[in-house]
């Protein structure tokens, strides 16, 4: 695995290290020390899955409040999505700024995502699948979020969603959420 690190303070795109031959390809997607080895302490306790059936349904801005703040490795394992973190930590030297990546299952990228950030996403195509390992363990009556296109944000979403929950839909903005 390939680490790079962000802008965003502690966020890191891994590509994967694809091994090719005639049947397709094997590529590693965690291995516990090469995280640690690329300074990172991550130990899953959660995964999860989340089956988008449209292009341009939107998910998030979601967090969790202290003291249950997530930690996320994200992948795309069907279709693909633009998937964005927004530092929230306001300690952060990069506190506020937010950043979108793409994953697909073709790119098979991940995208370490630290405690104390927001996350969402947009899929780009029908039928987009994103697998989610968490640590900690989702603790209920924690779960937060902000309005996806608060302008003090300013996402540059790649699309108007077209599918948006109720919940997500009547988020407030980010200064109404953390003061």
């Amino acid at each position: 695995m390939i680490f790079n690190e962000t802008e965003i303070k502690g966020a890191y795109l891994i590509e994967p290290e694809f091994i090719k031959d005639e049947r397709g390809y094997f590529a590693r997607t965690f291995c516990e020390n090469e995280f640690k080895e690329a300074g990172i302490d991550f130990h899953p306790v959660q995964s999860n899955v989340s089956n988008n059936n449209q292009a341009y349904t939107l998910r998030g801005m979601h967090f969790h409040a202290a003291p249950y703040e997530e930690t996320k490795l994200v992948r795309c394992s069907a279709g693909r999505v633009f998937d964005v973190v927004v530092d929230i930590r306001p300690e952060s030297p990069s506190f506020r700024k937010w950043l979108g990546i793409e994953l697909s299952r073709e790119n098979g990228r991940a995208f370490y995502i630290p405690a104390g950030c927001a996350h969402g996403f947009l899929t780009l195509e029908d039928g987009s699948d994103v697998f989610y390992q968490m640590s900690p363990a989702y603790t209920p009556g924690h779960d937060r979020g902000f309005r996806w296109n608060d302008p003090t944000i300013g996402i540059d979403w790649p699309g108007e969603p077209k599918v948006i929950s109720a919940r997500d839909a009547k988020l407030a903005a980010l200064d109404e959420v953390i003061g």
